[in-house]
């Protein structure tokens, strides 16, 4: 058989070392090239947007290369897979030359470990944990690698498109998660091995984050006061009566009405109210409430957390009452509501935070039928749906299908419920048994 010739001469030392030399270069560079890329993939983005605000010049070069990342992944996959296929090519040649055809399979060998090892693992491994630091010192050799290959990447992406569009899938239509949502994955990842104390902190970022994100989401009826629990005043009192009233309720603003408790005619503030009393020393009845009462503000209940929070701001208000669709009045939403959603109740730190919910010695929860689902959600981290009934007894209601009797258990997402206690027909009370940790609340 005649030998072929493979155009490596295996006495010509010089040759075999400069092909030697340059398999070690590429692989160098398949090593840069699969490192820029988890690098520049996994950098933390809110990071690199601080470091650009203060100034910093690669940041900002790892920015920009990141707002065209279809052409940066592409420009750094081809000269991978360029850097990659020459260095086999070479390899194998070498080895060849210097082993015959047993040298293939010598080369898919060796090639594949040192590829495997040193160009895909260990600069991966390296610049996943080294994200910021690997991708601004790697930016300005990016940047020019890209500027290079760009190009070529470009018209690649442009014939795979074509491929694409000919079996009918068109990647322009694919869909992409929100920023919100990736905020939220984010907040959900904010965990580590913490201390006791930590992960208490932790527990109450993570809620503070999920309430800020929700305020555009989430209507006032889900927070207010309701009607059922409100102090208002009947304007048609003596005032001496009314005076009393005031100083005897835990708030200092009151919703004034006249007739019937849905006519509200003003908001009395007890402030207001004292400077009138003080003017007018012990004689009551020239005091006129309605006359010192502020107009009433009505809002309809689907108005959303952030809306009426930035209404707040504009009217320099601080109250509002809550109405629905037919002008009834449903309850009363405060500044302080708003806030609270966000940033939680303030209470003694070794109490629990939610009003109407007593923990049990067994793990369980008697909770009042009025506590929202939102606030045990951001209390106890449950995944309660609160998208069908804003309250917990609502929730049973919806799930029951009917309206339990006293001592009946429902199992709805992996929580037991127990009915302890009803008034005519509203749930007053009931027992949540929490799943384990671990098991499935599906």
């Amino acid at each position: 058989m005649e030998k072929i010739d493979f155009g490596v001469d295996p006495n010509d030392g010089l040759t075999l070392w400069i092909m030697l030399g340059a398999v070690i270069v590429l692989i160098a560079l398949s090593a840069f090239f699969a490192g820029a890329e988890t690098a520049l993939t996994g950098v933390s983005r809110p990071r690199l947007h601080q470091l650009e605000q203060e100034g910093n010049r690669r940041a900002r070069l790892v920015n920009r290369l990141r707002a065209d990342k279809e052409r940066l992944i592409g420009a750094l996959l081809l000269g991978n897979s360029a850097v990659n296929i020459l260095a086999s090519s070479l390899a194998t040649s070498v080895l060849i030359g210097l082993f015959g055809e047993h040298g293939v399979a010598y080369a898919t060998i060796g090639m594949t470990a040192l590829i495997v090892i040193f160009a895909e693992v260990m600069p991966k491994t390296y610049a996943i944990n080294h994200a910021d630091r690997s991708a601004l010192a790697l930016a300005p050799v990016v940047r020019f690698a890209v500027a290079l290959l760009g190009p070529v990447a470009a018209t690649v992406e442009w014939i795979v498109a074509l491929i694409l569009r000919m079996f009918g899938s068109d990647i322009r239509t694919v869909s992409v998660g929100s920023s919100a949502e990736e905020l939220r994955g984010a907040i959900e990842l904010h965990r580590g091995e913490q201390t006791t104390e930590e992960e208490e902190e932790i527990r109450h970022e993570r809620a503070m984050l999920r309430s800020i994100l929700d305020l555009n989401e989430v209507p006032v009826s889900d927070i207010m006061t309701h009607r059922r629990n409100l102090v208002t005043i009947d304007a048609g009192q003596q005032p001496a009566q009314i005076v009393d009233e005031v100083l005897a309720s835990p708030y200092t603003r009151l919703p004034l009405w006249r007739d019937n408790p849905d006519n509200i005619v003003g908001v009395l503030h007890a402030k207001a109210l004292l400077r009138e009393v003080r003017a007018h020393g012990a004689q009551l009845e020239p005091v006129d409430v309605v006359a010192l009462a502020a107009q009433p503000w009505f809002i309809p209940d689907t108005t959303t957390l952030l809306d009426q929070l930035q209404a707040f701001r504009e009217r320099r208000e601080h109250f509002a009452l809550v109405v629905d669709e037919y002008g009834s009045l449903m309850g009363v939403v405060t500044l302080e509501d708003i806030l609270e959603e966000i940033v939680g109740d303030i209470s003694d730190e070794l109490d629990v935070n939610v009003a109407g919910v007593k923990p049990q010695p067994n793990g369980s929860y008697v909770i009042d039928g009025w506590v929202t689902i939102r606030d045990l959600n951001r209390e106890f981290e449950w995944r309660l749906p609160d998208d069908k009934a804003s309250t917990i007894a609502g929730l049973v209601l919806h799930e029951a299908r009917k309206i339990p009797e006293v001592g009946q258990v429902f199992t709805f997402y992996g929580f037991r419920f127990e009915i302890l206690r009803r008034q005519r027909h509203q749930i007053a009370a009931l027992r949540v048994s929490p799943p384990m940790r671990g098991e499935d609340r599906e």
